[in-house]
């Protein structure tokens, strides 16, 4: 009994690993160890044949990564600040061997409803956290930003609202597939505070687009469709005019927004906070450097160099500006190229040739990190960077996921002897 117990533990330190991403992604560069670990750990499995090449998860990977990869390599070649480029070139490579470790590490569907109930437990954790921060103003991360709830990310880190949108299907899914439609219902409206209250512009509109594929998800009629609809909307409403009346931080981010309204260039700039200056720039480097782009990471850069005059993000000397586009299409154009767009929509379809290729089960595994990688990738929405080390993580975490999900073996071979059961590995 107890050999079968250490047997166990054993056989699940995979998927742990994988895991373990997640849980410490919010404690800076900490959830490089598991990618690192994880890639490692593949590089072993290679040599020892136990990655098989010819499944569908291991295909899925490697397609995507070339389309991910290739453009930042292209990139090099006309790079502005070649030094950030090419190093970026190479850390990018940790995540092939990762992303197929997650894949062999996934490969059994019994794995799936436990990975994602974690993945659900963990942002719960953080909700929890945010709530404390709500009440006391302190959380594990710190006090509050004096704008907004940073939660466990910290003051200095703002990317509670992003992160919360992007892995918001976790959450909502497991308590759907718990509860049914009132675990679902409950869980939008836990989630739905620290999201608004985090401030981030972006995370509400990707977590509306979560909620309303969703919804549509559940519905599958145009008149359900609609009364889901009405709920989510009254559902907002109600608890935005109560953050409205509690939080002073959200009142001045909704009269920002609002500054739009009023329809002219500077208006919208400053709602925006200079994401027109910031995009109105990486046109002009994209028509400058239209094959190839200004290199990966090098937005930066070459900002000053294409910037308007008295641009508020050139810094004092001039030699650096805005980080990166804030924009998916736009990263993509000004720092890759015509090349790298090709890529990124060639990803694009491979990524839905595999959900529409999959069978049924295989796609209700998928749905949260798919719906995950929708919300992080709308191109009607600002972004984090693609190429940063911590956006980026992110994104292939989801990625490996995604493919491993839809690549999971539906029915694992039978052992008939040493060769059957290394195929089976």
């Amino acid at each position: 009994m107890a050999e079968s117990t250490l047997k166990t533990r054993l056989a699940a330190w995979p998927v742990a690993l994988v895991l373990a991403v997640i849980v410490l992604l919010p404690f800076g560069r900490s959830a490089e160890a598991p990618i690192v670990l994880g890639a490692l750990a593949a590089l072993v499995l290679l040599a020892r044949g136990r990655l098989d090449w010819r499944r569908d998860a291991s295909r899925w990977v490697l397609a995507l990564f070339a389309c991910y990869w290739i453009p930042a390599l292209v990139s090099g070649l006309g790079a502005v600040e070649p030094g950030k480029t090419w190093s970026t070139v190479g850390v990018t490579l940790r995540f092939l061997p990762f992303a197929l470790f997650t894949a062999w590490a996934l490969r059994r569907p019994s794995s799936w409803r436990a990975v994602n109930a974690t993945i659900a437990v963990v942002v719960l954790l953080w909700l929890l956290d945010a709530y404390v921060q709500m009440a006391s103003g302190h959380s594990l991360g710190g006090a509050a930003d004096k704008e907004r709830l940073s939660g466990i990310f910290g003051a200095g880190n703002l990317k509670l609202g992003p992160t919360l949108a992007v892995l918001s299907p976790f959450v909502l899914l497991a308590a759907r597939t718990r509860f049914g439609l009132r675990g679902l219902l409950l869980a939008f409206a836990v989630l739905t505070p620290p999201i608004l209250l985090a401030g981030s512009r972006a995370a509400w509109l990707g977590y509306a687009l979560v909620c309303l594929l969703i919804a549509w998800h559940e519905t599958r009629s145009k008149r359900r469709f609609a009364l889901a609809l009405l709920v989510l909307a009254l559902g907002v409403a109600a608890l935005g005019t109560l953050a409205l009346r509690d939080s002073e931080r959200f009142g001045a981010r909704v009269e920002r927004s609002l500054l739009a309204l009023r329809g002219t260039e500077a208006a919208v700039d400053e709602a925006s906070a200079g994401r027109l200056s910031i995009w109105s720039t990486a046109l002009k480097m994209t028509a400058a450097h239209p094959l190839s782009g200004v290199g990966v990471r090098g937005f930066r850069y070459a900002y000053p160099k294409y910037a308007s005059a008295n641009d508020r993000f050139v810094d004092t000397d001039g030699e650096v500006g805005a980080s990166h586009a804030h924009q998916i299409v736009l990263e993509v154009l000004s720092e890759t190229g015509l090349v790298g767009l090709a890529f990124w929509l060639a990803g694009a379809w491979f990524a839905l040739r595999a959900w529409r290729r999959a069978a049924p089960a295989a796609r209700e595994r998928a749905l949260a990190p798919g719906l995950a990688l929708v919300a992080m990738c709308f191109p009607l929405n600002t972004h984090l960077a693609f190429y940063s080390a911590w956006w980026g993580l992110l994104f292939w975490w989801l990625l490996a996921l995604y493919c491993a999900a839809l690549g999971a073996d539906e029915a694992p071979a039978i052992s008939k002897g040493p060769v059957s059961s290394r195929a089976a590995d």
